[in-house]
């Protein structure tokens, strides 16, 4: 076992009894200074099998020795809060450094002299400009969810911030996923990255569904509002666009719905308290975007809705990896119409299709008798790579659900005012 003496009861306390792949994978290579690329599931453990290595080299008082940057302030404040207990057990110091923070909060924090920032890469490098932060004494800089970050802006704001730090800085990039950037960082960062990809290996995701609940436009919510009234059901509902988001919220908001939205233009506090309500089970859905949701750990979250698809693989796999995390079990919930199961076909082509129901208050991919379904919705479901597959529930009566009312046309309404005036009266004969 690799985990320091130190950390193994907060270790233990945290659900692990072993170490998983990318943990044992990547802690000598960590310790031995090396600059290395972790690819892992989402749910693996990642935060913990950078964090602990990197921790056990700091030493308390020399200022500012490891930086971890993560893509969103959910993240990086959920990356302080997994590491703090390890941190304070070796006696350093973590702050946090998000963009919608109170910068001069922020300041009077690094007055104290932490050894460990975690951080949003826009407000770091603003700290740094102004001169709040100095990075001489660095010794590793993480980028966390390194697939998204090595986007612009982020790619300019990650180099930036590594040029302010010493030659030799330790690089470490973590994601699930890989990217097109992890073959060129020597070229943009100078120095040679080590890839050590445990995902063939890992098995610690739990059996997960893929289902594709095919509906209408009109109808998505009626749907989004049918999966929040099922028992014990919580899902984080996933969209596109802000706009479409803040939308469907506004209609929720007349529902007996409890809801939360994890908005970038509300404040840093009500973001905060929407969710740690929602990991304290005190709300069904949390509507968030991409970024928003990136790395969040809800522990044995029981589903994820698509109320848009995502438009690239990279995204579907990080938004299913919110569930099933360390062996639970969960589903994956895309609602959408024909285009949208052509889109997800071309994204996820290894999902087969089965037929999808709301039956007896519980999702089932067993079909309901035909007649009663009234509106059947066709699924895409799929087990997890490494996981069981998922055995069909009994046949039960299904829950009605209400059938879309056709639209009626201004043309729809001269053709039925026609038909009605002619009602009863001979055709003229043909010619």
């Amino acid at each position: 076992m690799s985990i320091s003496t130190v950390f193994a009861d907060l270790w233990h306390q945290a659900g692990f009894t072993e170490e998983t792949p990318i943990q044992e994978a990547v802690y000598a290579p960590l310790k031995a200074d090396e600059s290395i690329v972790g690819l892992a599931p989402t749910g693996s453990g990642k935060t913990l099998a950078f964090g602990l290595p990197l921790l056990e080299k700091l030493v308390p008082g020399d200022g500012v020795q490891l930086i971890i940057l993560s893509p969103s302030q959910e993240l990086a404040v959920q990356t302080r809060d997994v590491l703090r207990p390890y941190a304070q057990a070796v006696n350093l110091s973590i702050v946090g450094i998000t963009g919608s923070a109170n910068v001069k909060r922020q300041v009077e924090q690094l007055k104290k002299k932490p050894e460990v920032l975690v951080a949003t890469a826009g407000r770091l490098l603003e700290l740094v400009s102004a001169g709040r932060v100095r990075l001489h004494t660095l010794q590793t800089l993480v980028v966390d969810e390194a697939d998204e970050l090595l986007r612009e802006p982020g790619l300019s704001q990650v180099r930036d911030l590594a040029m302010e730090a010493p030659a030799d800085v330790q690089l470490g990039f973590f994601s699930a996923t890989p990217s097109p950037m992890f073959s060129d960082l020597a070229k943009w960062f100078g120095q040679d990255v080590r890839v050590i990809d445990v995902r063939a290996i890992d098995h610690t995701q739990g059996a997960v569904r893929h289902l594709f609940v095919q509906t209408d436009n009109a109808h998505r919510e009626t749907w989004l509002r049918h999966l929040a009234h099922l028992d014990k059901f919580q899902a984080l509902v996933f969209f596109n666009q802000n706009a479409v988001m803040e939308k469907v919220a506004r209609t929720l908001s007349h529902q007996q719905i409890r809801f939360a939205v994890l908005s970038k233009n509300d404040r840093a506090a009500n973001r905060a308290k929407a969710l740690t309500d929602f990991r304290k089970g005190k709300l069904t859905l949390l509507l968030v975007t991409d970024l928003a949701g990136r790395g969040l750990d809800i522990p044995k979250l029981p589903a994820v809705i698509n109320y848009q698809t995502p438009k690239r693989a990279e995204a579907y796999i990080h938004r299913a990896g919110r569930t099933g995390r360390m062996g639970a079990s969960g589903d994956v919930i895309t609602i959408g119409d024909d285009h949208d199961r052509r889109d997800l076909r071309k994204l996820v082509p290894q999902y087969h299709i089965v037929r999808g129901f709301l039956t007896d208050g519980k999702l089932s991919t067993t079909p309901p008798a035909r007649e009663a379904a009234v509106t059947p919705a066709t699924a895409e479901t799929a087990t997890a790579a490494g996981s069981k597959p998922v055995a069909k529930p009994k046949r039960v009566a299904p829950k009605p659900i209400p059938e879309a009312a056709p639209v009626a046309t201004k043309k729809h309404k001269k053709v039925r005012a026609r038909d009605q005036k002619n009602k009863g009266k001979r055709k003229p004969k043909q010619a």
